[in-house]
This record gives C-alpha cells, sequence and structure tokens, in this order.
C-alpha cells in the first residue's frame, strides 16, 4: 500500500516559503535553515552536534540512496532539527546499511521533507544569507506559520553548547567507550583531554589510533579541574551556535594557555582565538560541505576539506605574535592559527573526515609533534 503523502511548509523567516512533503513524521520544527554541498555523508551530518539547532538542507538532489549504519554515527543521536532534500530515496543499496534513512529518522521523531525546489533554497540563502525558519504540516497557512517562526528562539547569541556537551567525564582508547572511568588508566602514550564542546567521535577515533588515550571532560570544566589530571596535550572540538556568548569556555582556555600544547577544530578554534583576544562574527551563508578548498601558507599546499560553521575568526584582531596558517579560497577567511609560544594551533573546518576528504588528517600528528616538543616541524 501507498504511503499517503503529507504536505509540508517551508518557510524562512521574511517569508519566503516552499512546499514539500514529510516523509517521516507529522509536526512542526524551528531552527535556522542552512545548507550543506556534500554529495554523500548524510548520516554523518545529522550526527554532527555542530548542526544542532539547524534545519539542514541538502544540495544533492538524490538522498538516501545507502540507507543507515551504525558505525557512521559521529554522535549518540541525531543532531538537527530538521532535514530539507530534493528527493528521498527509501530504496537503499549497500551491504553496510541497517535501515533506511526515512525509517530512521521516524524512529528518532526528526521532520524531514522532500520535494522541495532545494536549488531555489540554496540560492536564495546565498543571496540573503541563512536566516530563522521552520517546517510544519500543522500550519499551512503562511501568515500563521510566519508567526510562530518569528516568536521562535534566535539562533545567533544563544549558548548551545550546553545541549550537547557530556554531562560527566568519560575515557576513550582504541578499545573504545569507557562511560565508568573519569580519569587515565596509563594505557597510552599520550594522555589527552578533550573539552567536550559538541564532539564528533571520529576526533577521538583518530586521536586513539596515534597511541592516545582521551578524557573528554563537559565544557563547563574548569582549568584547574583538566590540569588536575596531568593531560599530555589538550583538545577543544567542535560545536554548535555562536562562539561569542561562550564566555566561561573562553576564560577556562584562557588559564590552560602555555600550560599544555592545545589543538581547537572548528568551535575549538573560534575559542582559541577569542582567548588569544580576537572576536567572531557571522558569515553570510556559512561554509558547510566537503569539498572547500583551503591553504596551507606553511607547504603553499590546497586541502581540500569538510566544513561546517556559520561563524569566523577576525584575523586582524589576533595578536601579533599569531600566526595566521590556513586561508579559504573561496574567500579569503581565516582558517588555521599557530602562537608558536603557547604552543596551541587551531583550524576552522573539520579535519577529521566525518565526511570529507583525507587531506587533513596529517593536522592529529602535527598535535602529537607538538606534544613530543617537535613543534619547529609544525606544518612540514
Amino acid at each position: 500500500m501507498k504511503k499517503e503523502k503529507i504536505k509540508a511548509l517551508v518557510m524562512l523567516e521574511d517569508g519566503t516559503h516552499f512546499w514539500g512533503f514529510s516523509f517521516t513524521i507529522r509536526g512542526e520544527t524551528f531552527g535556522e535553515i542552512v545548507f550543506n554541498t556534500g554529495i554523500t555523508g548524510y548520516q554523518e551530518i545529522l550526527t554532527d552536534p555542530s548542526y544542532y539547532g539547524q534545519i539542514v538542507t541538502m544540495t544533492y538532489p538524490l538522498i538516501g540512496n545507502y540507507g543507515i549504519n551504525s558505525e557512521d554515527m559521529e554522535s549518540k543521536k541525531i543532531q538537527v532539527a530538521g532535514f530539507i532534500v530534493r528527493e528521498y530515496q527509501p530504496f537503499y543499496s549497500n551491504y553496510r546499511a541497517e535501515a533506511s534513512l526515512g525509517d530512521w529518522l521516524t524512529k528518532n521523531n526528526i521532520l524531514a521533507v522532500e520535494g522541495v525546489d532545494t536549488r531555489a533554497l540554496t540560492r536564495y540563502l546565498r543571496n540573503f544569507g541563512a536566516m530563522k525558519g521552520g517546517i510544519t504540516t500543522e500550519t499551512l497557512n503562511p501568515k500563521e506559520f510566519l508567526e510562530k517562526i518569528k516568536h521562535s528562539p534566535d539562533y545567533v547569541g544563544r549558548d548551545l553548547v550546553q545541549f550537547v556537551t557530556t554531562d560527566k567525564p568519560y575515557y576513550y582508547d582504541r578499545e573504545g567507550f569507557d562511560f565508568s572511568v573519569n580519569t587515565f588508566k596509563g594505557k597510552g602514550h599520550y594522555k589527552i583531554a578533550v573539552l567536550d564542546c559538541g564532539l564528533k567521535y571520529n576526533q577521538l577515533r583518530l586521536l586513539a589510533e596515534r597511541g592516545a588515550e582521551c578524557l573528554v571532560f563537559p565544557a563547563f570544566t574548569s582549568a584547574f579541574d583538566i590540569l588536575s589530571h596531568n593531560p599530555d596535550g589538550i583538545f577543544l572540538s567542535n560545536g554548535p551556535g555562536d562562539p561569542a556568548p561562550l564566555h566561561y569556555i573562553v576564560n577556562t582556555v584562557r588559564e590552560l594557555l602555555g600550560k599544555k600544547p592545545i589543538f581547537g577544530i572548528c568551535l575549538g578554534h573560534q575559542i582559541l582565538g577569542q582567548a588569544l583576544g580576537a572576536s567572531t562574527y557571522k558569515l553570510k551563508f556559512g561554509h558547510r560541505g566537503i569539498n572547500h578548498p583551503v591553504l596551507n601558507l606553511f607547504n603553499k599546499k590546497v586541502e581540500i576539506t569538510s566544513q561546517n560553521h556559520g561563524f569566523c575568526v577576525k584575523k586582524e584582531e589576533l595578536p601579533k605574535d599569531t600566526l595566521i596558517t590556513h586561508i579559504n579560497l573561496n574567500d579569503n577567511t581565516l582558517e588555521g592559527i599557530y602562537h608558536p609560544d603557547l604552543k596551541a594551533f587551531s583550524v576552522q573546518y573539520h579535519p577529521e573526515n566525518a565526511p570529507g576528504p583525507h587531506d587533513s588528517l596529517y593536522l592529529f600528528d602535527t598535535f602529537i609533534r607538538l606534544i613530543e616538543g617537535k613543534d619547529e616541524a609544525l606544518y612540514s
């Protein structure tokens, strides 16, 4: 029996709207509407905590063709507020697949729609910028739904990290997660303290592959508590939302500077930038995809990178002793910094390639070399 199509309304806060059909549940959801240009990787995107509070539009027109599996989760649950595609494919084909995308989203109560003109929506967001919006199958009068969107929570200025960080410390090494342990076991070559601002699991896997044992801390952990475990290095994870209101994390990192080598990714990069004295600003429509070109200014090589961020550090406000290491070749925005005296570095993109290319995996080796005191070869 053919499933009944559920009419859905997709609307932006300026009143622009599109029609489609839910392929999951009935309901309403609100969030910042953004787009991702990746052809593959929808499961990693959906479970990336950096997307918390956002409704993601996929620009590639056919989504769902390889299903869902338990190995490609980047967090413990789906993080997006909603999902928009041009055409959903329920008949998946992949030897690793365990369920269809639609069934998985339905089971997790996520509103997802197809039949939307995603090319038109993406072009609109590129022209006018990412903005608040919503999806509904219930309030199909555009004027009524627009009022609901206007009264929905703002994305800018909110602390979203509090909703995705771990509640308590836990341990990770080559053998996997151990949620019963809240201290280092002494089994790894390196002890890495991970500040969880919205951590993706592949970052832990890549550190563990390099002989590290990781102790993951909630984002609200103090510098004193982190240093009491005497880690060899400190890792600042990715995460969602506006970095500007995260004063408590910035203050923690400022206290950690110079105490241990530090490596930050995405939101971790923005936090490090603020700890060094710079401010952040919102990009017009952000960088979200798996094919963004970034120039490494040390070796002059171009890396094709995975990105997911809507904010950026103001490079002109960084201290003079902070080196700019990477630049985005699409818009010349800041993508990487290194402070030699403090042994702290970060990148705006996602070198853990989940999803995406492997061009930037060397940064995890860089972190290990920095811990070993080999910072003279930082970006060679």
